[in-house]
């Protein structure tokens, strides 16, 4: 059995905060089932927080290799989870990304490390898909970048408006994706499901 690292100075803060959260709401923070609740989302927190020690520049260019390629490159359907910033309610969903290569490709699992980098922060999903399009832009060069999100939103699922089962999408996109026929193809190769 592994046992856990100690608490740093800052998780030990955000569990000393839970305990008074848990009371503010009526709860004993002392009941059994609540004892090691504080421990557990000051751990949580880290790691749903973790891509702000995250250099997303570094992860492409950590794999990054001169390549004569100049079509379009997509990875699809990348799983994500990320914390809506107005509630620390998560929203989830697939981002979409393509670009087209100017000398430089990255590693494919690169651009999965991008998404994880910008969703293991607190979010909008605007936010989101404009920062990984910009990452890919200022590492890689390219000729253009796109990128599609969709996503749930449970701050719209759990409370508020209560609609379930809604998408939210967002897009961005420069350079060659600034022609319609390039975004199409584009669309039209991510909306066909494997």
């Amino acid at each position: 059995m592994n046992k856990k690292e100690p608490l740093t100075p800052t998780q030990q803060e955000v569990e000393k905060r839970m305990r008074e959260i848990l009371g503010f709401l009526g709860e004993d923070a002392t009941r059994e089932g609540l004892l090691k609740t504080p421990k557990r989302v000051a751990r949580a927190m880290t790691d749903l927080t973790r891509g702000y020690a995250e250099d997303p520049i570094q992860i492409l260019n950590s794999a990054k290799f001169r390549e004569d390629y100049s079509q379009m490159v997509i990875v699809k359907d990348i799983n994500f989870y990320s914390l809506c910033e107005h509630h620390l309610l998560p929203f989830y969903g697939k981002v979409h990304v393509a670009y087209i290569p100017n000398g430089y490709i990255t590693g494919l699992s690169k651009i999965a490390r991008v998404v994880d980098c910008f969703s293991h922060r607190l979010q909008v999903q605007e936010r989101m898909t404009l920062q990984i399009r910009e990452a890919i832009q200022e590492a890689l060069q390219p000729l253009g970048v796109m990128v599609v999100v969709e996503a749930q939103h449970m701050c719209m699922q759990m409370r508020g408006v209560e609609k379930q089962g809604s998408i939210t999408t967002t897009s961005d996109f420069t350079g060659a994706f600034n022609q319609a026929k390039t975004r199409e193809e584009f669309l039209n190769l991510i909306s066909h499901k494997s």
